[in-house]
């Protein structure tokens, strides 16, 4: 950190501060009809209007025009416009703010046990499994003839759930039952989506050869994340034999309500997302699962987000709002949902996997993972190629129409890993004549797998074990290699290890929230699928499967809002802040082995940029004994804090919202964690941070915690009090944490940061918050 270059975490707090704060997106000068945000201030309503809809029509935009009108989590409604008619519209003294309509993507049954989850005893015991939570799932839709959501045995509907079982192409009322109670689809935004110009856009119409205009689930990711979060048992469950036992979800019980945002190769819009918000939170879910992100790798203020709109009304409101971190890790600030009030989710393996084994002409053997199902190559071997070797960068990643036949029919097919689906890649070598394919990491993915159910047999290797293999291919006169499929692997050592796609911190948005918060099981997850595509996800791939094995932080943040929907179950008075730091402050930091959890991309001890507060672990977190809860008013003071004014603020909370008079400090929010941002140009000798902190007592009422600092290295903390007593009648009790650091000498590792820990303890319960450290370069 000695260079005086802009580095990251310091570039993304001047692209924040510097390009502060617009009342109204600056619009482009092209006049094609797009799809608009606005956002507007409900109090201004003139009296003459029955209905927020007549006013917006009447004066904002023709009826036919508008899309959504969100009256729960947010205020306002979407409509197709010109650029010059939204920038019109958003002069208006009622609109505060007007952003255009944006694309997002999705973030894509041993792992119960892997959280800690054991029957007829713990948190599924004390929780009825879930039975009386809701859970809102934000995804593809739902395949609900899949035994995950069967209704057998389960009690009536919750009465205060007020929601629908919207009907449309191959979905009618009697797909829901008590198990899936509501299913919905929002299309509006994607509809409106196609270019147009000098009048209303072309529809997109959703293609029903591939697709259902309903909440039916024609992608399979969905119905995936739904299951994993509260699939009921089902029994005799696997992927072609991979993976085989009984299937479940975290919260077999809880009631799975299927809010269809995404469509088959269309993506997710804004405006579809946060016309779901706004419902779900109508119809009375007590948590959503959000497995979707940006797709630009750059996250919006949060007043420009209309995930972060829409998650702080459903917050706001007590509905606990789980999401995923985003798939582009292993790099530095990946992380995606970055919102305080969400809990964002990165990704760990489990104790499972699914060796192949490459055995090379040589005699050597190599290890990687796959989940191909078909006719084995029978320890025959074949030639080996590697259509790299000739300098062709789209022959070296297997693109479509790069391979020539003449090269590879009858070989087996070394492609580099990138640019186009794992999968497709397969296709390509089959469609070209090769028999099978290794599949080798780069460097940017090191030695981190996921297993794939290829259509052609074909194995995933480490970028080092590629090497090898691209080594040998060069170096020998006739390559040859052969393949050996070794079905499921139980007891892997070591596990949890971070999946090097996870999401990494810093926070790009506000440093002095860690983020990830943690993370839960994301890598080759078994979970239910759709009968209208196969496990692939290729339009080419016509095999069925009622269950398909899935990696992404997609599948870690379901496991999450499971979790979620137990200690809700288990503790309804709960908040959903106090539901997170329960989660947060009990994770696990060691794997099977009691080590250090390690990085799968590097193989290192991973740290709070990678893992948060560690790895979901559901035993202890039923009884975290200290909780950091927070209000909704510690989140306005928190937008306060990070320059926003009582407009902007109003964006995301809904109501005018005026600052103190001294601003506050974003730090002090009451967050799990501790993030100690310094200046490397401070003046000599050290310098210090405070952070204020109030616990609530969950546990036993006469309980005494005493303080334990894991010091950051060359850094100093103190704790006062370093003694918290708590009665019956004093649940609260506040704390400062200081951090002083001479930032001359401040020795950062090699993530430009330094870590410790602040830990309250009863001699029964362990309260674990991380502490950060890290240094701003000068500007």
């Amino acid at each position: 950190m000695a260079s005086k270059d802009l580095t990251p975490l310091s570039f993304f707090f001047v692209l924040f501060f510097c390009s502060f704060p617009p009342q109204i997106l600056t619009l482009s000068a092209d006049q094609t009809i797009k799809t608009f945000i606005f956002r507007v201030d409900s109090h201004s309503k003139p009296s003459i209007f029955h209905t927020h809809y007549h006013w917006y029509s009447s004066e904002f935009a023709d009826a036919p025009r508008i899309l959504h009108v969100y009256e729960n989590v947010f205020h306002g409604f979407s409509a197709t416009l010109t650029p010059d008619e939204a920038s019109a519209i958003g002069k208006h003294p009622s609109v505060l703010a007007v952003f255009e309509d944006r694309r997002r993507q999705l973030h894509t049954t041993r792992s119960p046990q892997f959280l800690g989850l054991r029957n007829q005893k713990g948190l599924w015991s004390d929780s009825d499994y879930g039975s009386d939570v809701i859970i809102g799932v934000f995804d593809t839709g739902i395949w609900p003839e899949r035994r995950s959501f069967s209704d057998k045995n389960l009690g009536p509907v919750p009465s205060r759930w007020k929601g629908a079982c919207e009907t449309g192409q191959n979905f009618a009322a009697r797909n829901c039952n008590r198990k899936l109670i509501g299913a919905r689809f929002f299309i509006k935004g994607h509809e409106a989506s196609g270019a147009g110009s000098g009048g209303m856009p072309p529809i997109t119409a959703v293609n029903e050869t591939v697709e259902y205009r309903s909440p039916r689930d024609a992608d399979g990711h969905g119905t995936h994340t739904a299951s994993t979060a509260a699939g009921r048992y089902a029994f005799q469950a696997s992927m072609a034999g991979y993976a085989s036992g009984i299937a479940k979800g975290v919260a077999p019980k809880a009631r799975v309500a299927a809010y269809k945002v995404c469509w088959k190769n269309s993506g997710c819009f804004d405006s579809d997302i946060l016309a779901a918000f706004d419902a779900a939170v109508a119809d009375g879910v007590d948590v959503i699962s959000i497995s979707i992100g940006g797709g630009d790798g750059i996250s919006s203020p949060y007043y420009l987000d209309p995930i972060a709109i829409g998650a702080y009304g459903a917050v706001s409101r007590g509905v606990f709002v789980s999401s995923s971190a985003g798939n582009d890790g292993p790099n530095a600030m990946s992380v995606t949902n970055l919102a305080p009030w969400l809990t964002t989710v990165g990704a760990g393996t489990i104790d499972r996997n699914f060796p192949a084994v490459i055995t090379l002409g040589d005699g050597r053997r190599l290890s990687g993972v796959s989940l191909y199902a078909g006719v084995p190559l029978n320890g025959t071997m074949h030639p080996l190629v590697y259509p790299g070797k000739s300098g062709v960068f789209s022959a070296s990643l297997c693109m479509e129409n790069s391979l020539d036949p003449n090269l590879v029919r009858g070989k087996i097919v070394v492609c580099d890993r990138g640019n186009s689906p794992r999968v497709a890649k397969g296709l390509v070598v089959k469609k070209a004549g090769g028999v099978g394919m290794i599949l080798a990491n780069g460097v940017y993915n090191g030695e981190g797998l996921v297993g794939d159910a290829h259509v052609l047999p074909a194995c995933a290797v480490g970028a080092d074990e590629g090497d090898v293999v691209k080594k040998y291919v060069a170096s020998s006169a006739n390559p040859v290699a052969t393949i050996d499929f070794r079905g499921t692997l139980l007891g892997i050592k070591p596990a949890p290890v971070v999946a090097s796609f996870s999401g990494r911190g810093p926070n790009g948005l506000n440093p002095e929230i860690l983020k990830p918060d943690l993370i839960a099981p994301g890598v080759n997850i078994l979970a239910a699928w759709t009968d209208a595509v196969g496990p692939t996800g290729l339009d080419s791939d016509t095999r069925k499967t009622e269950f398909n094995i899935l990696s992404g932080t997609s599948m870690a943040a379901p496991h999450v809002s499971g979790a979620a929907a137990l200690l809700k179950s288990a503790h309804p008075d709960w908040s959903p802040a106090a539901i997170r730091s329960a989660m947060m402050t009990t994770a696990n930091l060691i794997d099977n082995r009691n080590q250090p959890m390690v990085d799968e991309s590097t193989g290192k001890p991973s740290t709070p940029y990678d893992f948060g507060a560690g790895h979901l672990n559901l035993d202890r977190a039923m009884d975290p004994g200290l909780v950091y809860d927070i209000t909704n008013d510690d989140y306005v003071k928190f937008l306060c804090a990070v320059g926003y004014g009582p407009k902007i603020i109003q964006v995301v909370t809904r109501s005018p919202e005026n600052c103190p008079a001294k601003k506050p400090s974003p730090e002090n929010l009451n967050y799990p964690s501790i993030a100690a941002l310094f200046s490397s140009s401070s003046s000599v000798g050290p310098s210090s941070k405070m952070f204020f902190r109030t616990v609530t007592n969950v546990g036993p009422a006469n309980s005494v915690y005493v303080a334990t600092v894991e010091v950051p290295k060359g850094v100093t903390v103190t704790v006062k009090p370093t003694k918290l007593a708590f009665t019956a009648a004093v649940k609260k009790r506040s704390f400062v944490v200081t951090v002083t650091a001479d930032t001359r000498n401040l020795v950062l590792d090699d993530s430009g940061a330094v870590f410790g820990s602040l830990s309250w303890s009863d001699g029964n319960h362990v309260v674990r918050s991380p502490i950060a450290v890290t240094q701003l370069n000068p500007l």
